[in-house]
This record gives structure tokens, sequence and C-alpha cells, in this order.
């Protein structure tokens, strides 16, 4: 056991430079003892060459060098490297770079030197950690990403021969594998002739009867286990995902077969694409009765806006686990906007979009780097502007599927002002449409009551007197105006809230 947990350590790459051999040697002993690759350079512009040729997690610097000091090399490597961990040393609390350097040039650490590398070993640790959260994310956003430029070409109505070659293409490409094939059985709901259906790609590219002589009795109890079960089946070169459809009308019971060893860190991601994928073969069976079964389609489609609404979320879930401060943020903004909403006595419809709008208002974010996004103190324009691209992100997402075309106005303009100086477009006044003017205070409210990384919650009264302040220049004033009416209960409100977005 401990020598599978040396080995999952070692993939972190650390590189110490300091002038001081002594102190290289002692960093050698500690970090390979802490299982974790090592690497020191006595030599900062030798370190400089490395860091942009090879990948590094973690940079342990010294800051006092010669020909170049501390400072000069982290200003080269981020112009090249942002994302490299740096954790800065130095002997001389004196000489030490001010706290304002430390902060505008990224660098996430800073430990002074002595005999007892005990605070020094605590920061490698927290360093490898937030590394391990920060791939995580990545990792997470890739997959989810991956399934979202995916869901669509799975859902188009093709014949079933198409569909399952589609859904055995893009699921390959999750795990860079050539190989798989599905098995679905018990299409029951269309006719009493239930009828099975079998398909291979790679070297599964088979006719039907040599493709079930491939299948050995391994093979066979594990795609009932996975079918029995509803769970993946792992076998050492590849695993079975059950293919199950929870359709009320059109069951589907069967498997997909993806043969690779490169599965484990993308399992969570492979459920998702084949519940997908059930949903989309069920979708095939379920318009070919169209015409006799209208009530049956419709509580289909209903489902299957579920399933992007599912796919969606995940991905909204995704900003919010990239930024603690605003984990919750797009539930609290639709909970205002519904409330403001009702008290318009606006149709339910109506409803609805504000509810889905505030909920994706922020879904574009998942396209700015985390740099950005978790920075803790002032943008620069660059960066500011990066994130004033998030409402069109957002829109582009949501325009891929039509079922959303409701939604994306809302999406879209709710960072404009009334006044015309807000984004992306400047619109001012009735250009903008009025849910999005809804969106807007509710999510300007929120903002002002949560803590963020970079400033504390305004209280209750203050974020009032900044709302009507800017009524009528930032905020529609007649939404300003409702929403300090339904303020005016603040406390049960937040006993509501809490319940809702629990």
């Amino acid at each position: 056991m401990r020598k599978k947990n040396i080995q999952k350590q070692s993939e972190y790459r650390i590189i110490v430079v300091d002038d001081d051999d002594g102190i290289i040697d002692s960093l050698s002993v500690i970090v390979n003892r802490l299982g974790y690759h090592f690497e020191g350079v006595n030599n900062p512009l030798e370190a400089i060459e490395k860091i942009e040729r090879e990948n590094y997690d973690l940079l342990v610097l010294d800051f006092l060098m010669e020909p170049i000091q501390g400072d000069e090399v982290v200003k080269r490597i981020r112009q090249f490297n942002n994302d490299i961990y740096i954790l800065l040393l130095t002997g001389y609390k004196d000489v030490a770079p001010p706290l304002e350097t430390i902060k505008s040039l990224d660098i996430q650490a800073y430990c002074e030197k002595s005999d007892n590398f005990d605070q020094l070993i605590l920061l490698i640790e927290s360093a490898i950690k937030s590394i391990s959260q920060k791939r995580t994310i990545k990792k997470f956003r890739d997959g989810l990403k991956s399934i979202l430029d995916s869901v669509p070409k799975i859902y188009q109505l093709q014949s079933i021969g198409d569909i399952i070659k589609e859904i055995l293409t893009e699921i390959l490409k999750l795990v860079h594998s050539e190989n798989a094939f599905i098995l679905i059985d018990d299409f029951v709901g269309l006719s009493a002739n239930n009828s099975s259906f079998i398909k291979g790609v790679g070297k599964y590219d088979k006719s039907l009867e040599e493709l079930l002589g491939m299948l050995d009795y391994q093979i066979m109890e594990s795609i009932g286990i996975a079918k029995i079960k509803g769970r993946p089946v792992k076998l050492e070169q590849g695993v079975f995902l059950p293919l199950n459809s929870k359709s009320e009308l059109v069951r589907t019971e069967g498997v997909i077969y993806l043969e690779t060893d490169n599965y484990e860190e993308q399992i969570e991601f492979l459920e998702i694409y084949s519940t997908q994928a059930a949903t989309a073969i069920s979708n095939v069976f379920l318009h070919s009765m169209v015409n006799a079964k209208n009530s049956e389609l419709e509580r289909t489609y209903n489902e299957l806006k579920q399933r992007y609404l599912d796919a969606i979320q995940a991905l909204r879930l995704a900003v919010d686990a990239k930024d603690v401060y605003t984990r919750g943020h797009s539930d609290r903004v639709a909970f205002y906007a519904v409330k403001i909403g009702k008290a318009f006595n606006l149709p339910e419809d109506e409803i609805e979009r504000l509810e889905a709008g505030g909920i994706f208002h922020d879904i574009g974010k998942i396209g700015t780097a985390d740099d950005i996004l978790l920075k803790n103190d002032k943008l620069n324009d660059w960066e500011y502007s990066e994130i004033k691209k998030h409402p069109i992100k957002g829109a582009n997402i949501l325009s891929a599927v039509s079922m959303f075309k409701e939604i994306v106005p809302i999406v879209l303009y709710h960072h404009e002002r009334i006044d015309g100086r807000g984004y992306p477009y400047g619109i001012k006044g009735d250009e903008i449409p009025f849910l999005a003017k809804i969106i807007s205070v509710a999510d300007a409210f929120d903002a002002m009551t949560s803590d963020r990384m970079y400033r504390s919650k305004l209280d209750l009264d203050d974020a009032k007197r900044q709302l009507v302040s800017n009524a009528g220049t930032q905020f529609d004033a007649q939404v300003v105006k409702k929403f300090m009416t339904i303020l005016e209960d603040f406390n049960s409100l937040q006993k509501e809230i809490q319940e809702v977005c629990k």
C-alpha cells in the first residue's frame, strides 16, 4: 500500500533553485523522503531554461542569488508559465521582497530559511494539496466540456445504426481507445416482438455471428452484472457501462464495452455519458411512435430536456467548484429572481425562464482562466476584459440547445445597464429584456451580501442603499422598487432560501 502511495506522490515534480549546494542537498533528502520527484539547480538562469523545457508542479526558490535574484527569476518564468506553484525562500528577513511584489508576481508562499525544516515541509505539503485540487478541477471541467460537446451529436434523429456508431465514436474519444461495442436488448414498449441489437467498432466491427463468438463466459457474466446492478464493471483491459434508460415508454437495457486500461480517471464522466446515450437510443424508438403516442412523446421530451439540464447543471457546478466564495451564488440569484418575477405577477413560463436564467447566468465563466477568477486583488484591464466575455460565452453554450433559446437573452444581457454603460454590448433602457433586468438586480444583491476573496460582504442596509442609489442608472428603477418590498422581511427570506437551496 505504501509503495502505491509513493508512486502516486511521485507524479508531482519539484524543482529547487538555490546557490547554496548544502540547501539543495538537504531539500533533496526531504523531498525524496516525502515521495516527490526532486531536481536541484544552483544557477537561476539554468533553472529558467529547464522550467521552460520541462513540466514542474512546484518551484522552491531562493531570493538572494547571482547573477539574478529570485524576484527577477519569477518575472521571467511568469512570461511563459502561470501554472507553476512558487514557494520563495530567504535567509535574510530584512532584504525579503515586499508583500506587494510577492502578490504582483503571483508567488503563492513564502518561508524564511532555518535549521528546522518543519515549516518548509508543511508549506510543501500544502502546495501539493493545492496543486492536486487544481488538477481535479481541471479534469472535471475538461471532462464535462467533452460531454457537452458530444451529447448534442447523439441526440440527432438518426437510424439506430447511425446513432449507435455516433455514440461509440464519441465515447472512445474520452478514453483515447479504438475498440468497443454496444449490446442492447429488451426494447420493451415498441411492439410485442422485443428485439436485440449489437454493434462494434475497431476490432469488434464484425458480423453479428463473429462478434458474439468473441464474447467468452467472463464477458457474458460481466454484461449481466452491469445490467442487473446498474453500475460499471471493471476488467483488467476494459470496462462495461450499463446502458439503462429510465424512459416510461421504452425501456432500454444493455451495455457499452470499452477496451481500454485508461478509464479510472474518466469513470464518472463515462457514467454520465452512458446515461445520455441510453436516453438518446430510446429517443430514436420513441420518435417512430410520434403519430400514435403524442402524449408519451411529450413526457419523453421533458425527460430529454431534464437530461440536457443535468448536463449543463453539472457544468454550472464545475464553475462553483472553482471558487468556494461563489458557491451557491447561482441558486440564490435564481431564488431572488423568481421572487421578483412573482411580485410582478409574471406568467408561469416567464417565471420558469427567470429561474433557469438565474441558475445559468454565470455558466460562461467555465471558459475563464482560474488565475483570473480566483485572483484576490484588482484585475488589470486585460483580465477584466476576459471576465466581461462570460455573458457571451454562456449564451453560446446555451445556444447549442434549441430548447434554451428563450434563456439565451437573459444570460447575454444580465450585465447591461440602464444608462448604456454595461457589457457586453452597451445597450440601454428598453433595449434590455425585462427578465435580464431582474437577473441583474438579483445578481448584484447576492454578490454584495456574500463574502468574496477580495472583500467582505455588505450588511443588508448598505446593500439596499447601493441598489436604490443606482436605480435608474445601473438598475431598472421599477425592479429595484419591487425588490425593496420583498426585502422588508429579510429574515424569513433567508430561512426560505436556506431550505430551497439546500
